[in-house]
């Protein structure tokens, strides 16, 4: 059995938040044995209380951002503005005058929901959730994760139950908890022992798995499940959009980078015009940056214009097939 998710198949799908996580994605994966983490971050909380319910019964989780730790001036948030105005003027949209957003992403009123009406597991992502929040969940019955990149963070994260252990390899977000730091380029291979050499608690791997020789190798490796997110973008169960689903195959795009350029923190996704014309000078500043580049995003996809969206990808891009998301979890765990 998978600890601590209690599933005979230790695969577990990434909450891959902005769309693509769908409980129907969910579905598919605990149908294949596996587990799953609805996405809570950019969701209202009644939006995710309508998720809960459709899975309720299953074999699933609920992750949510951990708020603050990179805030942005206004007068670096304004020359940042100005600088990528001209991305916006095909759409219509005055960039350079967009107002400074910086939101908790509905916190309190998420944790409240989840106390409520508990999920087997909650995690966290960004950061290490305060003792009083871990301890409301753990009395409403729910086990607690936090993601980590290094073993500092493991160790920070002293309360959680168990940790998802994310590599430099990973797609989208850096759950890192010091997102003014350049992310260190770790391998999972290397980072997974060295956190299991430092606690007993579950361990979920994460970052790059995309073949079933990584996922039997970082197991045997100290790691009691994998989590894998684009490996499942392409499928027929997720609800990545179809300018994502066919970057992921375009021939052209040949890696994936992290990046600043679209949401302020750290991010894995395939090179595009927006990072190459960006990257270098974008600032720390979530989740400003991100409210201010997400009408450029949403314009540019409804557009089919792949240059100006983030096409969030993990090293093993190259690897995510078509199909049901449950033949890849069945391909991913065919060595086990």
């Amino acid at each position: 059995m998978a600890e601590p998710f209690g599933v005979d198949v230790p695969v577990v799908a990434a909450p891959m938040a902005g769309g693509p996580t769908t409980p129907g994605l969910i579905a598919a994966v605990v149908e294949a044995g596996g587990f799953g983490f609805l996405a809570a971050g950019y969701k209202t909380p009644d939006a995710i209380a309508t998720e809960i319910a459709e899975l309720r019964g299953r074999p699933f989780g609920v992750n949510v951002f951990v708020p603050g730790g990179a805030p942005i001036a206004e007068a670096e948030f304004r020359r940042y503005a100005r600088t990528i105005a001209a991305e916006g003027e095909p759409y219509g949209l005055d960039l350079a005058n967009a107002p400074l957003v910086s939101d908790d992403d509905h916190w309190s009123d998420k944790i409240d929901l989840l106390v409520r009406d508990p999920v087997p597991v909650v995690s966290f992502t960004f950061g290490v959730p305060p003792p009083d929040v871990v301890a409301a969940l753990r009395r409403a019955g729910s086990r607690v994760l936090v993601t980590v990149t290094s073993v500092d963070e493991a160790m920070a994260a002293a309360d959680a139950d168990g940790l998802v252990v994310q590599s430099s390899e990973a797609g989208a977000h850096s759950g890192t908890h010091r997102p003014e730091r350049p992310v260190a380029d770790t391998r999972l291979a290397d980072l997974v022992p060295r956190v299991r050499a430092t606690t007993g608690r579950p361990l979920i791997a994460a970052g790059g798995l995309a073949r079933p020789d990584q996922v039997r190798d970082v197991l045997r490796l100290g790691a009691d499940a994998v989590m894998v997110g684009t490996a499942l973008l392409r499928t027929d169960d997720s609800g990545a959009s179809p300018l994502h689903k066919d970057a992921l195959a375009d021939p052209r795009r040949t890696r994936s980078v992290i990046t600043r350029s679209f949401t302020g923190r750290p991010a894995r996704g395939l090179r595009n015009g927006f990072i190459e014309r960006y990257d270098a000078v974008a600032p720390v500043g979530y989740p400003a940056i991100h409210h201010l580049t997400r009408v450029l995003r949403v314009a540019a996809a409804r557009a089919g214009d792949p240059e100006r969206v983030n096409l969030w990808a993990g090293t093993g891009f190259r690897q995510a097939r078509t199909g049901p998301a449950s033949d890849v979890i069945a391909e991913l765990t065919a060595l086990l």
